[in-house]
Order: C-alpha cells, then structure tokens, then sequence
C-alpha cells in the first residue's frame, strides 16, 4: 500500500487555510450585503454664486466653496438647512451652530447672527432641544426622532463664540444651561440621550457628554459676562461635578460609553474599554477646551482607530463596518489637529477633503469603499467645519 501521509500532512494545512479564506470571504460579503455601498444622493446646489475668496491660502477654493454652499443652504429667516435634498433638508441645532461659530470666526457676524436668530426663536422653554426643525415655521416634524440633549452644548458654545447680542439670547442661555444642570444624575452624569449618531441610545455616551462640557464651560462665561453672578456660580457647580464625572466614567481614553477598567500587561497598568473609540472626543480639546497632553495622545489614539482604508474617518468602532468615511469626523479631526498645533495632520485631514469633493465642488456627508463621493453634497456641518480648520490655522480660536 502506498504511503502518502506526507502529502497529506502538506494539503492539511493549506485545506485549512483555504477553508478559513473561504469563511472570511462569506463574512465579508455578508457585512457588504448588509452595508451596501453609499452613492452620491445629489451633486451640489443648482446655480449657487461663489463669493470672493476670504483666505490666501492652499485651501482658498475649499473655502470658498464650502461658504457657497453655506449661503445656499441658510434661508433668508437665518435656518440653516442640513442639506438640501429629503431628509437633510431640515435644521439641526448641531449643524446650524457649527455654521453660526464658522461664519463669526471668519468675521462674517451679521450672517451668524441670523442663524443665531433662528434658534433664539425656536428654542424649548423647557427641556431638551429637539432633534430637527422646520426651516420654513420652526414647527417639529412628527417623525418620531426623540429630542436631543446635546443641543443645549452646542448652542451654549456658538453663542459664546460669537460674543455678540449676548444680552438678546440670554433666555436661550439660560434655559439651555439650566436644562443640562437638570439632567445631571446623582452620579454627575446626564440622562441617556440620542446624539449626533441619531439612534436611540440606553446609557450615556460621549457624544452628548462631551458638548455639555463645552455648553456648561460657554454659558458660565457668558452669565460672568451679563452680570449674572448667581448662574454663574450654579453652572461652574454643575460643570466641576461633570467634568469630574467625565473623567471618573470615562477616562483615560474617553470612548463612547462608560469605560470599564481593564488589566493589562501588568498589575496596576489599565486601559479604559466602554463602547469603543468614538469621533466626538475631539470635542473635549481645543478649540472647545483648554489643551491637554495627555487627552491630546487619546484623541491621536482615536483617529488611528477610526482611519478608514480609503483615508478618512468613521465615526466610531461601533458604527458600520463598511469602510465607509464620514466627512464631518474626519472634519473633526482635522480642526482638533488645527487648534492643538499639529498643522501636519490638519492639512493632511484637509488635501484628503479637498480631494475627495464631487464634480461641483460640494463637500459630501461620506467617501465610500470606492474612494468615490457619497450621501448628500454639500452637508453644512462639514462645510463649517472646514471653514473653523482654515481659521484655526491662520491663528487660535478662542474656548471658552
């Protein structure tokens, strides 16, 4: 009888190996089916003017770009739309104060003042801001999207940068900055709350923690400012017992949720593990908050993390396995970069933006697995965005 175990003993390994090819292979279709590859939904808004350029600099007709597309997506009534097609043709209190903070840092006040202008009119008397709104009436659409409490934060720290007609929003102020002090828990943390990710969320995460901060930080200054020496001293009270919270729940590397001390290496090293890396870690550092080194490694950590293969960036570990980039994050990244000095990566993060705009110039919501503009274009957050990077570069935007 012929002995060919040894040709058995090389196939057995090469069997397996295709075998496990073969599994990878049918997992990855299967995620790909599930994420089907995003296309471009529109290509730019018909007819909108290009306004002279406002910087000298490599990112000129970026800049440029992204301002004429903010033009066209601010109504004459100061709402800003998200979009301008379907489901983004509404205002976000996120987008529209990014808007608002990208317009002041670039000196163009009385169009911040419009969009300011439109939230003062829309805002809650009580209770969180909602997730959308009407950009023709400022009604709430009946689309069953729970309100939002990082609302509060983001409008708090756009008033704050703009610094004008601090007097004029001071019942927004207030009721913002109370709601956010209302919703801290025993444990110094707020409620759950859907975020920028848009879903309903059963414990806290970063991405409402984290503008909070930056709204409580922005509506202390502002009361200092007004006289209002009694919030003031609230606030500060309800910002120490957040941050503190933060730090204690989140820290040291800031994911999205709750982190839970894990051993590593050895005893006494931990790393903090909650809901992976999340994008909105950015916003606990410049230009939102003073500098940190050691905040400054876990964001550069976080962004390597979330680095897609086509070079940008995606929102967080727990989001879609697609490899699709997401131009407001890598936006993120890139201004964060900007106002901590790391003008390397801050231009690194804006060629790629640059690069990856469609053929009209707009800048789209994603990059897909194709390096190929995706979702809607332009998308006004990541628009403002790269505007505030430019700005940043040229010199330090102001925290509050």
């Amino acid at each position: 009888m012929r002995d060919d175990s040894a040709r058995r003993v090389r196939w057995f390994p090469a069997a397996v190996i295709a075998a496990l090819l073969a599994i990878l292979a049918s997992a990855t279709i299967s995620n790909l089916d599930r994420n089907p590859q995003p296309r471009l939904v529109a290509d730019g808004i018909p007819g909108r003017p290009l306004p002279p350029a406002t910087t000298s600099t490599p990112y000129a007709e970026l800049v440029r770009h992204a301002l004429a597309d903010l033009d066209a997506l601010t109504m004459p009534n100061g709402a800003t739309l998200a979009g301008n097609d379907g489901p983004w043709r509404y205002v976000w209190p996120r987008d529209a104060s990014f808007v608002a903070a990208a317009r002041c840092a670039i000196g163009q006040y009385d169009e911040a003042g419009r969009i300011l202008s439109f939230l003062d009119r829309v805002h809650p008397s009580a209770g969180r801001w909602e997730a959308r709104y009407f950009a023709e009436t400022g009604g709430v659409p009946a689309d069953g999207r729970e309100p939002q409490l990082d609302g509060s934060g983001w409008v708090l720290w756009a008033t704050w940068f703009c610094g004008r007609d601090l007097s004029q929003y001071w019942p927004m102020v207030k009721e913002s900055a109370d709601q956010i002090v209302a919703e801290l828990g025993a444990n110094g943390l707020p409620a759950p709350s859907p975020d920028y990710w848009e879903r309903a969320e059963s414990e806290v995460t970063l991405g409402t923690v984290a503008p909070l901060l930056t709204g409580l930080r922005a509506g202390v200054a502002i009361a200092r400012k007004l006289d209002h020496t009694a919030d003031a001293d609230r606030w500060q009270t309800a910002f120490d017992r957040l941050s503190k919270a933060t730090t204690r729940h989140f820290g040291p590397d800031y994911p999205r949720t709750p982190a839970s001390a894990v051993s590593v290496l050895e005893p006494g090293m931990t790393i903090g593990i909650g809901g992976g890396a999340d994008a909105i870690i950015t916003i606990l550092g410049p230009p939102f908050a003073p500098a940190d080194a050691d905040l400054d490694r876990a964001i550069d950590r976080t962004r390597k993390v979330l680095t897609q293969p086509n070079g940008g960036v995606t929102p967080g570990e727990q989001w879609r396995a697609d490899g699709v980039a997401w131009t407001p994050q890598t936006a993120l990244f890139a201004l964060s970069a900007a106002a901590r000095g790391d003008r390397t990566t801050a231009e690194q993060l804006l060629t790629w933006l640059d690069t990856h705009r469609t053929a009209s110039g707009a800048l789209p919501e994603k990059v897909n697995r194709n390096v190929e503009p995706a979702g809607e274009a332009p998308l006004g957050w990541t628009s403002a965005l790269v505007v505030l990077t430019v700005a940043a570069l040229d010199r330090p935007l102001a925290h509050p």
